[in-house]
């Protein structure tokens, strides 16, 4: 299975996908994901930034809110399609493009900073796509990305919970197993169930890799790593919102920031 398979796959899932999330059921992206996200980002206000694997536009529109110039890639386009309609509906500057992150249509060093928001685990061609990211960042820009965390959800995986059906532990196994696209079917729990039965399931082709791929994929595309976090909701945060209470377990996803080395210096 290669990107343009992928895309199609999500290109199905954009109308549900789009629904749902825009109607607030997206609960780890709000409520942990996004915010834990934009905290770790340095500062962004008058820099060119790129979102690699945008969806429906919502992080390319935070991170646009917080002074970036952003450009926007989607290889699914009617995800593209969604995201320019809240453009338009909302202006906030952003340039969106039908593209496949394997085949970035910019040239050198176009952009200041990369994000990349729960897309790159879905693509089967890591290498090329680390490569294009170092290849369009200026030396001294960032790449900062967001993925399932490998340790936590590996192929197989069941939440072990009590009686009052709080999770206490994460079973997990076949970490080390290649997942080669294998198809995914769920949708947003934190939707009602006579909202789902309306809308088809969403089908995600999956790539696991080990945590140790993920860091030596970055390194051999030259990237420095510069930064790590696994996002964990604060009790308050679990008390507004009990759904997170798993995510206090373990970690749900894992934050990385890569840098692309500075120019040397001229002699």
């Amino acid at each position: 299975m290669n990107h343009l398979t992928v895309g199609e796959y999500w290109n199905s899932n954009a109308e549900a996908w789009t629904k749902l999330a825009r109607a607030g059921y997206d609960i780890y992206r709000d409520q942990l994901n996004t915010p834990a996200f934009l905290r770790m980002l340095p500062p962004v206000a008058g820099l060119r930034g790129l979102d690699l694997g945008c969806g429906e536009g919502h992080n390319t529109r935070q991170v646009a809110r917080l002074g970036a110039s952003m450009t926007a890639i989607d290889i699914a386009e009617n995800f593209i399609r969604h995201a320019e309609a809240e453009e338009k509906r909302a202006p906030l500057g952003i340039t969106y493009r039908q593209a496949s992150a394997v085949e970035l249509p910019f040239a050198d060093g176009t952009f200041d900073f990369a994000t990349a928001c729960m897309s790159l685990m879905d693509i089967p061609e890591t290498e090329l796509v680390l490569a294009g990211v170092f290849r369009v960042l200026r030396c001294g820009g960032w790449l900062q990305a967001s993925i399932l965390h490998p340790c936590f959800h590996p192929p197989h995986r069941r939440n072990c919970r009590d009686e009052e059906q709080r999770t206490y532990a994460i079973e997990v196994g076949d970490y080390f197993l290649d997942a080669k696209g294998r198809i995914d079917e769920w949708t947003f729990g934190a939707a009602p169930a006579a909202v789902r039965a309306r809308l088809p399931m969403f089908r995600v082709p999956r790539f696991h890799r080990p945590v140790s791929q993920w860091i030596n994929l970055l390194l051999a595309a030259g990237f420095q790593l510069e930064q790590c976090e696994e996002p964990c909701p604060d009790d308050e945060t679990v008390r507004v919102c009990p759904a997170l209470q798993d995510a206090q377990i373990t970690a749900y996803f894992l934050h990385l920031r890569v840098r692309k080395p500075a120019a040397p210096a001229q002699a």
